[in-house]
């Protein structure tokens, strides 16, 4: 029979009572605030044999699966997590604004 005068049952219990964040999960937290993350943009795909490949040379275009102006597809770690457009922000550099932030389907881990 649980006794409901227990002080350790009336602290399991009380879910209302807000918890001050402990120095271990802030610490915790700062930790994977830390953790690098590769972001890369990816502007088509192309599918060819090795031989077409190795006949490739400088200079060599190779068509790829998307338009001018389709957007692009950004990933995090290998899984794409937005879709965007290519801009110039400086006049040697480019960047991406994300336009479709895809959201991740259950179960993908």
């Amino acid at each position: 029979m649980l006794d409901t005068k227990d002080s350790k049952s009336d602290e399991l219990m009380n879910f209302d009572t807000p918890q001050e964040e402990s120095n271990t999960d802030s610490s915790a937290s700062n930790v994977i605030f830390d953790i690098p993350v590769t972001i890369s943009a990816v502007l088509g795909k192309a599918t060819m044999q090795v031989s077409q490949l190795l006949k490739l040379g400088r200079g060599a275009v190779v068509e790829l699966n998307r338009k001018v102006g389709e957007p692009v597809d950004i990933y995090a770690n290998n899984r794409m997590i937005a879709r965007g457009e290519i801009v110039v922000v400086d006049d040697d550099h480019l960047g991406i604004t994300m336009t479709e932030i895809i959201r991740p389907e259950k179960n993908t881990f």
